[in-house]
């Protein structure tokens, strides 16, 4: 059975040679992550640490078995096994879910890389120069004009209360199952239920709770399977969705399957160029 990657989160990138490649912090130590050949090699940075971040790995056979569901569940399978390098750092999986909030991932990816170059950790790989997310209190201390040279002028705001929000309330949130995680992150300023539901996921890799009246979730649905009438309306399809995958294993082997064909379709057409 072949393996797929997500590579969701905006750190991943292109290599010269096409590979997939990102930095992550794991216990103090950073890590490159390289995908090549259908495998995932982690190399830690200035360390002989052994003990790296594991990924996680899902299987297709808790894809949905309704006839009704089948195109789609037929289409997903062919990813076979999804493997996702779940993020081992909160801050960084709710710094990207901020800036993914209502832009293109194109656009998150570029602010995103361009805060992580100009303001975070950046260490020297075999694939270049790579750049961890810029820490919050790296973040509180930049000025303004800072944001808006990486086009965040927007996030600004949002950047400066979750930073803020993070230094005081890591250690609790931490301790948090993911059900939890979504609601206390919720309550920061300018975080709303979508950020933090999409931030919890990314840490805890836990997809059942990722936001499923996302329109891209549902775009990406039209597209893997355009042949079935899948409804227009964020409340119709939830409910379709949920009817299919009704409990959370279901629920997040549907909804990671789905969100990884859309990164698997892009990067196969950016390799292929």
């Amino acid at each position: 059975m072949s393996t797929t990657i997500m590579a969701d989160h905006p750190a991943w990138q292109e290599s010269s040679q096409g590979d997939l490649v990102r930095v992550v912090e794991f216990t103090g130590v950073v890590w490159v992550a390289h995908w090549v050949d259908e495998s995932l090699v982690l190399r830690p940075v200035g360390s002989d640490a052994m003990d790296a971040p594991q990924p996680a790995y899902a299987l297709p056979i808790r894809l949905p078995y309704l006839p009704e569901a089948a195109l789609l569940a037929d289409e997903l399978a062919r990813l076979g096994t999804v493997l996702r390098l779940n993020n081992p750092s909160l801050w960084d999986a709710l710094l990207g879910a901020l800036l993914r909030k209502g832009a293109r991932s194109c656009d998150a990816k570029i602010v995103y890389r361009r805060m992580c170059s100009a303001h975070g950790r950046t260490v020297d790989t075999f694939a270049g120069p790579l750049s961890l997310a810029p820490t919050p209190e790296r973040i509180l201390d930049l000025p303004d004009e800072a944001f808006a040279a990486a086009g965040a002028a927007l996030d600004r705001d949002a950047m400066r209360a979750a930073a803020e929000a993070y230094r005081d309330h890591a250690p609790y949130w931490h301790t948090l199952d993911v059900e939890q995680l979504v609601t206390s992150l919720a309550t920061v300023d300018h975080v709303d239920h979508w950020i933090a539901a999409v931030a919890a996921a990314d840490y805890r890799g836990d997809f059942s709770v990722y936001p499923i009246t996302d329109l891209s979730l549902r775009t990406l649905a039209h597209k893997i399977a355009p042949d079935m009438q899948l409804p227009s309306s964020d409340h119709e399809f939830a409910t379709l969705w949920r009817k299919w995958a009704p409990d959370r294993t279901g629920l997040h082997t549907l909804t990671q399957f789905t969100l990884a064909w859309g990164t698997h379709a892009r990067t196969r057409t950016q390799t292929a160029r």
